[in-house]
């Protein structure tokens, strides 16, 4: 069976195995003083790309549940990782979902999402009012600084709103 490859790099790896462990719900299979690695069978992937971000590379990671008791789980799960947990419902690019937005230690939005019916259009508009500056409605986030320790990411609004005519 094929896996999909996902690395992001870290400026601390403590916090971000803890983090990681809490979100995944599972130890590292492999840990090493600058490394560590999750062979995962659940949860397979979703993997999507688009030409609406104004800057090519990673937008997001995410973890699609197939039932609104799945997408609780991630939630309690996203939760007991440490970081911000937002939660979002509505029209993001092409499908309906419920979703919560939480951070990793670096600063990546991961959404975990159960989508619940797909939408004609980008964010249920209009195709000329469906611009955006993320490819889908990842919210903003700020970064702590490097090697802090004890900052945490923020999550700001998402970048995309009901009365923006995004999430």
């Amino acid at each position: 069976m094929k896996r999909l490859h996902i690395h992001v790099s870290v400026a601390e790896l403590a916090p971000a195995i803890s983090f990681y462990n809490q979100l995944f719900a599972s130890e590292p299979s492999v840990v090493k003083s600058d490394y560590a690695k999750w062979m995962l069978d659940d949860p397979r992937v979703n993997f999507a790309i688009s030409t609406r971000s104004s800057k090519p590379g990673l937008d997001h990671l995410g973890i699609q549940a197939e039932n609104s008791d799945e997408l609780a789980e991630l939630e309690q799960r996203a939760l007991a990782a440490g970081n911000p947990v937002q939660p979002e419902s509505g029209a993001c690019c092409y499908m309906e979902s419920n979703k919560y937005w939480t951070v990793d230690p670096a600063g990546i939005p991961w959404e975990q999402f159960h989508s619940l019916n797909e939408v004609p259009t980008f964010n249920g508009q209009p195709e000329a009012a469906s611009s955006s500056e993320s490819a889908c409605c990842a919210p903003k986030v700020s970064k702590p600084a490097a090697k802090s320790g004890a900052a945490k990411p923020v999550i700001a609004k998402p970048r995309c709103t009901p009365s923006s005519g995004c999430c």
